[in-house]
């Protein structure tokens, strides 16, 4: 069985030929492991590999896992859908948040941050594949939404996340990838547009190497190095 190392040497690796394949410099693209569902043990392994920022998907365990490990210079990214109540949580532990898709959670975690007297880096997370059950907003009104980021001081706007379409289609799911290449181009050119636009978080195990190729700057890996998720009540066993 692979060791938690091994399969982050064997991930790094295939990030740097995707970048020679794209002519890219592979500094420029990110590794995000995905811990979600997995223990602290897990997690203690990857960081002694070199990693020290880890995306999780639910705030509370995302929090447990921050304070359980508040002696270690581990930092975590939010990846999943946030609820507004959630809003005070998130600006106990995160250094980013990559899921914004409301003014709502933008007015709540702004207010939460000041109150704390910190900033937060963010993305803009974008429906890219225009499916009704996805989070995300709309292609289309990515643009507006970004005008209005202006009122939120302690939003840092980095850039866009995306979750492609599931499919066995490469077409497909670099059809989601080329919108938010081109969307991120739009961006960066709008002078209305509250932010830098430099990050593009896409790509996850499946499908991050297609990403690189589309300009993706963090690719979010969960299961190709932490192995198959598990119960999500269970992650301190």
């Amino acid at each position: 069985m692979s060791t938690i190392a091994e399969n982050l040497r064997d991930i790094q690796g295939r990030i740097a030929a995707a970048c020679a394949q794209a002519g890219r410099n592979p500094e420029e693209v990110r590794l995000l492991p995905v811990s979600k569902t997995h223990g602290v043990d897990k997690i203690l392994e990857a960081h002694a590999a070199g990693m020290t920022l880890f995306g999780e998907n639910r705030v509370q365990e995302a929090a447990d896992k921050a304070r359980h490990l508040a002696d270690t210079d581990i930092r975590w990214a939010l990846i999943g859908h946030l609820q507004t109540n959630k809003a005070r949580d998130v600006v106990t532990f995160a250094s980013e948040f990559h899921a914004l898709d409301s003014l709502k959670i933008a007015v709540e975690l702004d207010k939460r941050l000041q109150a704390a007297g910190r900033g937060l880096d963010v993305f803009v997370q974008v429906n890219s594949s225009d499916e009704p059950q996805k989070f995300g907003i709309p292609v289309d009104e990515v643009p507006d939404f970004c005008s209005r980021l202006g009122a939120y001081a302690s939003l840092r706007v980095r850039g866009l996340m995306t979750l492609a379409v599931f499919s066995d289609d490469r077409h497909e799911v670099g059809a989601c990838f080329e919108r938010m290449q081109q969307l991120q181009e739009r961006l960066r050119h709008d002078d209305r547009a509250v932010g830098t636009y430099d990050e593009l978080s896409m790509g996850m195990s499946g499908d991050f190497e297609l990403a690189i190729g589309y300009g993706a700057t963090t690719v979010r890996v969960g299961q190709a190095i932490f192995g198959a998720r598990l119960d999500p009540n269970a992650y301190w066993s």
